[in-house]
């Protein structure tokens, strides 16, 4: 069972499904200089303490039909290591169960491939759905996809989606007006098959209006500045436009709209964040605020291209472009610092995060967003 850090908001928590500790960690800083503790966070743990394995990263989150938690990440000796496996937990409404494997790269010879990055998503009135990648690279993997009808207890076999898709690549995808999947996912230097193959690092939107079943792919998003990006999250504005935000080279967090649901995207542009060349999240929020769970860092001048990945941070804005750090999660340097993080808003209000700590444990936490300043 996690060890909760108490911070009041007891039944809140308690409607979220999760365990409260004794014990106590120290609250960093907001923003506005304000501690943590008895503001806007209401609990944080780590989903587990010990694992059979010496890594882990790349957590995803989502909210069940039934309400409940779930989580993936992946596990194993290191990164890019044949024995990086998906592991699984569910939230019984108490606390977080013990962590299975679900799917691992074992090839039909025998031979044997890292898997990386699961993204869980929960349609309604379908099967919890678990995408993952599977291959020795980034530049060389394929998307592979698997059904759960009991909350993630039992799995499908896996399948590999059709050359070109890839899944959501890190972040959550989303289920639009219309009742169409959009999957936020993006290509790096010299990957992928068919048209996009060789794109370098471009945002790529696969949109499916049939629950999975068939795929279409939008154009890499414009970059006329020509600004890397990666792992995009989408957001929703109150005129019917979405917006994507994602990761970069080039210190800062990129942003690109689209008009037609994801079809097509508008040049890349940036927002006032910085990014050290890592993963963020991002939310919409039901009161209409965006959330990001970011890296709050520059790059390095001996590092150029790659920053440090901690304070790892909260961001609200109003309007996807101008953002405000409202709460710091994560500020002590450790050497593989808080990464990776995913966010979501489950029915009751409440904003889950998690987030890879020091590439040893996962750790989530649990958000009042009307305590956010």
């Amino acid at each position: 069972m996690a060890d909760w850090t108490r911070r009041g908001l007891a039944s809140a928590t308690a409607a979220a499904g999760l365990t409260l500790g004794a014990s106590r960690v120290r609250a960093a800083p907001n923003e506005t200089g304000l501690d943590a503790t008895g503001q806007a966070v209401a609990a944080s743990g780590f989903i587990f303490e010990t694992a059979p394995y010496p890594q882990c990263h790349a957590s995803t989150l989502v909210e069940t039909a039934s309400g409940r938690l779930a989580a993936a990440w992946f596990g194993g000796t290191h990164e890019r290591n044949p024995d990086v496996e998906i592991w699984f937990a569910l939230n019984d409404g108490e606390h977080w169960g013990v962590p299975v494997s679900v799917a691992t790269g074992v090839q039909a010879d025998g031979s044997r491939l890292p898997t990386w990055n699961p993204v869980l998503f929960q349609p309604p009135g379908a099967p919890l759905t678990l995408f993952y990648k599977v291959g020795p690279s980034p530049q060389s993997w394929w998307g592979m996809v698997m059904t759960s009808d009991d909350e993630g207890r039992t799995w499908s076999e896996p399948r590999r989606l059709p050359d070109g898709v890839l899944g959501p690549i890190k972040n959550k995808p989303v289920l639009l007006a219309d009742g169409a999947w959009l999957s936020p996912s993006s290509v790096e230097a010299g990957e992928g098959v068919g048209a996009h193959a060789g794109a370098g690092w471009s945002l790529i939107f696969e949109r499916s209006e049939d629950q999975g079943r068939t795929w279409s792919l939008s154009p890499p998003a414009p970059s006329p500045l020509n600004i890397d990006a990666i792992q995009p999250s989408i957001l929703f504005h109150p005129d019917g436009s979405l917006q994507a935000v994602a990761r970069t080279r080039q210190g800062m967090v990129a942003s690109t709209w689209s008009r037609d649901g994801g079809r097509t995207w508008a040049p890349l542009g940036a927002v006032d964040l910085p990014n050290p060349n890592s993963a963020n999240d991002a939310v919409t929020l039901k009161d209409g605020r965006h959330l990001m769970i970011y890296n709050h860092a520059a790059h390095r001048a001996e590092t150029p291209g790659k920053g440090p990945r901690w304070p790892l941070c909260l961001a609200l804005s109003d309007d996807g472009v101008g953002w405000r750090r409202v709460l710091t999660l994560e500020s002590e340097p450790v050497r593989d610092g808080y990464a990776y993080p995913a966010v979501i808003q489950t029915r009751d209000g409440m904003v889950h995060a998690t987030y890879t700590h020091n590439r040893t444990r996962i750790r989530h936490v649990v958000i009042d967003p009307s305590r956010l300043p």
